[in-house]
């Protein structure tokens, strides 16, 4: 009789199941990191389901959720969320798993209201999803039409004739997901706000494309332009730390093979030549650790954009580059805080919203410490280590010398940063922030040596001779930054931003030597060693404007002047001054850009930069033009030209004894000139969804070019040698040169493999009269240089790989050495050096790579 029951109860529970429909579902489980094509399986077994999708698909995805009485859409929902699949039920208990494509989203998307208003005006504003960050230079556009527009450097942007106010909106920014937002006729047009996020998932009326990967870098529509996003950075490898001028260093047409520099070394310039621009104010020193790291930390920027050329007529100053950095507002949402552990330094932050949401304030501070790791590479640029007592032994008489050599040393170096910024805005127009950095770097290599002679044998009294050494070695290096911006937006048609900034670069290199000489009661004193300080003070105040005049025409003017300060001074022996400079001048430019939009196909920008230099009283005129035309929707043909002046430089100090230095000096046209620049730039680009294949040739005609040698020249002693002693104000040479080349980028942007390869051919010759006839390749001449760049991400791992092959940098040899007598009875000591770099380094190859989980 039971057992006749329990068949009964299994048909009636069975027969329920059966009936059941899917709404009336209420699944129960719990999944810790299970692989979704599992949790699928498992809702198949258990509530007769039956999902038709290719396994493959759905492999790397994993799942960690608990469900209670949930119904089947709502799981679905958060089972499928990011991982660009969505759902449709078929026949019965049939569900079909598909992938997401633009279309379909924004279809399924569709407002369900007519339209009221037809070609109007969209203004708005673009912001992290997570943190309320407002995003510049995101790409804002209507879905399918060439209607478009670039935010600005508040994350605002405009939009004329937009269809009807049901269109769809595309949100394109680096390192976020593919976003489209559709407008209802309810919303405010003219204070959009959209939220994008960098995971994919739904937020209101937004809609994510989700199966792309997250790209580092993404090439402008401008020339030359690139543009790096600092939050995928993790993903390369590195010695711990993300950087951003090494990941810079990654891309063609930049040197990295100079591991003791994170300067850039852009087609063929030098660092100083390039314009490096933190929240508005110049950063001057970008090394730490003798150039192992850049000085910035990612966990405080933004958004970076580089121009390698051809830049507009808003930038002036650099012959070669800008990198222009905008660096994090701070949650605007909630509190938040962090900290990390490297093999070098620690770090942290900490970042939180106040007045209801309308102000923010991020800090970020790093600093080193001396771990075994830190303490191998600093032994490798110095060659310096701990140094103790040596073994004692016997003096010229047979009697011990008591701490022969013994040294009171023990090398100390560190290196800090300092990121702070707060933002307050004023309701919906107004933005005032305010940003202060400060990076330092510390060495101090100072040792004590003290030395004792007796004449008899052991105890024989008091030492007949006494030689102590004091040796100091001590380096100071950094930069000091601030900046105060407000920024407003007028109307749809009119933004300015007002900025005032302050930098401060500081160097000082103390290597002197005290000895002094006691035998019997006589003691003798001498001093021998350099000392040299480098301070440069920069204050500027910047007003920048853009008005769109229509769809397809925006003017960009502004004004700019800046009051330099610098001194250096270079003295050796406590008496002798080498150089002595305290220059101040102040440069003020004008500048004003057309950018026209004709035919959707050719965008034409023609810009005139004009600065005044009062050192020399003179007017320098910069014009600048660049040019697309987009051949289909996928071709791209561009070129550039521009003409650049630069009134601030670092000279290098050519030293064969103590290896080159450099120092920063103001431009006076007699020793120093002006330094001035000509950009010619042409290419192609062919971008799909998928790939982006890019070249670019670039010719640079270079003029004002410094440099500081005692070298002897073909030409013998500059005046000044003979009767007056040195002059070494005249061992400032100068000449011209040219740099030249074409890059090659080949990048994959979607797919679980991304990654690029580049390839530049380069030539950099210069031409100082004083160093021979012939024009010479200048110290970052490099032929070849190839560089591949992937990463592979599976589930929660990511590996990834970077590889860099360049051919060998030149260099000057030193051939003989000479000692000259001068009439004071002093000597000067000079080298003999070969052919300005007529020889060449080896070539040069890394290998790096990373697993992270």
């Amino acid at each position: 009789m039971r057992g006749i029951i329990l068949v009964i109860m299994l048909i009636v529970f069975v027969s329920k199941v059966s009936a059941q429909t899917l709404d009336d579902l209420r699944i129960n489980g719990d999944y810790e990191d299970r692989p979704l094509h599992l949790v699928l399986l498992d809702l198949e077994l258990n509530y007769r389901l039956e999902f038709k999708f290719e396994k493959d698909d759905l492999r790397d995805f994993r799942i960690t959720h608990s469900f209670r009485r949930a119904h089947l859409n709502e799981v679905l929902d958060i089972l499928l969320s990011g991982t660009g699949f969505n759902y449709k039920v078929a026949t019965g208990r049939t569900i079909s798993l598909f992938r997401q494509t633009a279309e379909n989203m924004v279809m399924a998307s569709q407002s369900t209201v007519a339209p009221t208003r037809q070609k109007f005006t969209a203004s708005g504003v673009i912001k992290d999803a997570g943190t309320g960050e407002r995003l510049p230079f995101a790409n804002v556009s209507v879905y399918r039409t060439s209607i478009g527009n670039v935010t600005n450097a508040d994350g605002y942007f405009t939009l004329f004739e937009v269809p009807d106010d049901t269109s769809v909106l595309e949100v394109n920014y680096l390192g976020y997901q593919l976003t489209y937002f559709r407008l209802q006729p309810d919303m405010d047009m003219s204070d959009l706000s959209i939220e994008i996020s960098e995971s994919g998932v739904e937020l209101q009326t937004i809609v994510v494309q989700a199966n792309r990967e997250e790209q580092m870098i993404k090439a402008s529509s401008g020339v030359s332009t690139v543009g790096l996003a600092p939050q995928a950075m993790s993903t390369l490898p590195s010695y711990g730390e993300k950087d951003v001028f090494r990941s810079l260093q990654l891309l063609p047409g930049i040197s990295g093979t100079n591991e003791s520099s994170s300067g850039l070394y852009v087609r063929g310039g030098t660092p100083d030549q390039n314009l490096i621009l933190l929240d508005g104010f110049t950063v001057y020193h970008v090394d730490h650790l003798f150039g192992f790291f850049s000085a910035f930390n990612s966990n405080a920027i933004k958004d970076i954009q580089l121009h390698k050329g051809g830049f507009e007529a808003q930038y002036g100053g650099r012959l070669s580059s800008v990198v222009d950095m905008t660096g994090k507002d701070g949650n605007t949402e909630q509190f938040n805080m962090g900290a990390g552990l490297s093999l070098l330094s620690y770090n942290g932050y900490i970042e939180a919203p106040f007045a209801g949401g309308k102000g923010s304030f991020i800090v970020t501070a790093r600093r080193s410490f001396q771990s075994k790791f830190y303490s191998s590479l600093f032994d490798a640029f110095t060659g310096i280590s701990e140094s103790n007592e040596q073994p004692q032994r016997n003096g010229p008489g047979g009697g011990r010398i008591p701490g022969f050599g013994q040294q009171e040393f023990q090398p100390n170096s560190y290196f800090y940063d300092l990121n702070t910024k707060l933002t307050y805005r004023f309701g919906r127009k107004d933005i005032l922030s305010i940003s202060f950095y400060n990076g330092e770097d510390k060495l101090d290599n100072s040792r004590i040596t003290n030395n004792s002679f007796f004449r008899g044998g052991f105890g024989g009294g008091n030492p007949d001779f006494n030689f102590n050494s004091d040796n100091i070695d001590l380096s100071n290096w950094g930069n000091v930054g601030a900046s105060l911006k407000w920024s407003r937006k007028w109307n749809d048609f009119l933004y300015s931003k007002l900025t005032t900034s302050y930098s401060n670069y500081f160097s000082t290199r103390d290597r002197r030597n005290q000895t002094t000489v006691t035998r019997n009661d006589t003691t003798t004193t001498r001093n021998i060693g350099n000392y040299e300080n480098n301070d440069l003070r920069d204050f500027t105040i910047k007003f920048d404007n853009e008005l769109k005049l229509s769809p397809t025409q925006q003017i960009d003017f502004g004004i700019q002047s800046t009051y330099n300060i610098i001194e250096y001074i270079y003295t050796q022996n406590d008496s002798t001054t080498i150089i002595d400079r305290d220059n101040q001048g102040t440069t003020s430019s004008i500048y004003v850009q057309d950018r026209l939009s004709i035919a959707e196909r050719y965008i034409l920008k023609g810009g005139l930069r004009a600065s005044h230099f009062s050192v020399t009283n003179g007017i320098f005129l910069e014009p600048r033009a660049s040019f697309s035309y987009l051949i289909d929707d996928k071709w791209k043909a561009k070129a550039a030209f521009g003409k650049y002046n630069q009134f601030v430089s670092r000279i290098v100090r050519e030293d064969i004894q103590q290896g080159s230095r450099d120092f920063w000096v103001l431009a006076d046209d007699s020793q120093i000139p002006i330094g001035s620049a000509i950009h010619y730039i042409g290419g192609v680009s062919y971008e799909n969804q998928d790939w982006l294949f890019d070249v670019e040739a670039y010719h640079k005609t270079l003029d004002g070019l410094s440099e500081y040698s005692t070298r002897i020249t073909p030409q013998g002693f500059r005046p000044g040698v003979g009767g007056g002693g040195l002059n070494y104000e005249e061992f400032f040479y100068n000449g011209d040169g040219f740099a030249q080349g074409i890059e090659f980028l080949v990048q994959r942007k979607s797919g679980n493999l991304t990654g690029w390869i580049g390839y530049t051919l380069g030539q950099v010759k210069y031409n100082f009269p004083d160093f021979g006839d012939q024009p010479f390749y200048a110290n970052q001449d490099q032929t070849h240089e190839v560089k591949l760049v992937g990463n592979y991400k599976t589930g929660r791992w990511n590996f990834s790989g970077t590889f860099i092959y360049a051919t060998g940098r030149p260099y000057t040899a030193p051939t003989g050495y000479y000692e000259i007598e001068l009439i004071d009875g002093s000597s000067e000591s000079f080298f003999e050096v070969s052919s300005k770099n007529g020889l060449r380094l080896p070539d040069y190859h890394r290998l790096d790579l990373s697993a992270t989980y």
